[in-house]
């Protein structure tokens, strides 16, 4: 039994997947709705007449779902991790297209979308790039031969202003802005949510390692945390680093109810998005909870600490990848 499903795309076209026997669809872009429906009622009467389809697709997401396997086996993906949210996009997003005909109005679309999600083009870079290594990898494992659908849409999804460069960002919040977003996550989402971002500023900490540090993690004594799997260029794995909490975040740890076994018992996707709402609602342009990291970073250097002591709580090896986490204020040199 064939069935029809169409669905309009963020760029204005549609797209129709006719869905026939176990997991298996064949899908097709039009411009307009009609195009799509007759398209997609002719073969789904042509494949129930016995016809052999043109060719059962192999979907992007059954792709991702193909390189999820090759990476558990080697090591699992962890639920917190970007690779994890940036696989659960495509699959949002793509999931259904034909990867065989993946085109670069797809990846247009894509990209339209994510940046209407409020995503970046350093965030979109990584998007496709990661679309790449999914579709380069799972195709060689199913013996697959793909067309390079991503090269080809770079250069268009560049010029269109989609993708592009991380740069280096210099964005801190003021005092008041700080103040107002913590504010309105109290009033809105509670006390632990509006800590958590508190708590993101004080400890310099990536939104994963905020999320899911746990009581048993906390060194009363020394009043160290203990980061598990930080990220690391090398090795995450078994990267377990303890980080001193200096005394703004041991105030926020000791005020936490001790009533779930993580600190911050909230998910690191929500309490990013918790936070870009806030942002919004409040009329705060360009300001994103990885700031914060910077944010705390850059405090810490105003503070005094030397670049070792702060590589100690940030967990960086390399001050050059230090650097691009401190956005020194100049008038911070006066001293009284």
């Amino acid at each position: 039994m064939a069935s029809v499903t169409t669905r309009k795309m963020s760029s204005g076209n549609w797209r129709a997947v006719v869905r026939h026997g176990t997991r298996k669809s064949i899908c097709k872009t039009w411009p307009t709705k009609a195009a799509a429906d007759r398209w997609g009622h002719d073969l789904a009467a042509q494949i129930e007449a016995g016809a052999e389809p043109e060719q059962a697709a192999v979907t992007v997401g059954a792709l991702v779902d193909a390189y999820r396997k090759l990476r558990d086996a080697v090591r699992p993906i962890s639920d917190s991790s970007n690779e994890h949210y940036q696989l659960k996009t495509l699959a949002r997003l793509l999931g259904d297209v034909d990867a065989t005909r993946l085109a670069t109005d797809d990846l247009v679309a894509f990209c339209t979308q994510r940046r209407d999600e409020g995503a970046g083009p350093y965030t979109l870079n990584m998007d496709v790039s990661k679309l790449s290594t999914v579709l380069r990898y799972s195709a060689a494992a199913k013996g697959l031969l793909l067309p390079d659908s991503v090269g080809m849409a770079r250069p268009l999804l560049s010029h269109m202003g989609l993708i592009g460069g991380g740069g280096r960002r210099e964005r801190r919040p003021t005092v008041d802005e700080l103040d107002r977003v913590v504010a309105y996550m109290r009033e809105h989402h509670g006390d632990v949510w509006a800590d958590a971002v508190l708590f993101a500023v004080a400890s310099a900490m990536r939104r994963g390692e905020i999320c899911k540090l746990l009581w048993t993690d906390i060194d009363e004594v020394k009043r160290l945390a203990l980061v598990r799997d930080r990220k690391d260029p090398r090795k995450k794995a078994g990267n377990d680093q303890w980080v001193p909490l200096l005394p703004a975040a041991w105030t926020l740890v000791q005020r936490q109810p001790r009533t779930a076994e993580r600190v911050f018992p909230v998910g690191d996707s929500a309490l990013s998005k918790y936070f870009t709402w806030a942002c919004r609602e409040l009329g705060i342009p360009d300001l994103h909870l990885h700031d914060m990291r910077h944010e705390g970073t850059s405090r810490l250097f105003e503070e005094g600490y030397e670049i070792p002591q702060v590589a100690l709580v940030t967990g960086h090896k390399k001050w050059e990848n230090l650097r691009r986490y401190t956005q020194l204020k100049p008038e911070g040199l006066h001293r009284e």
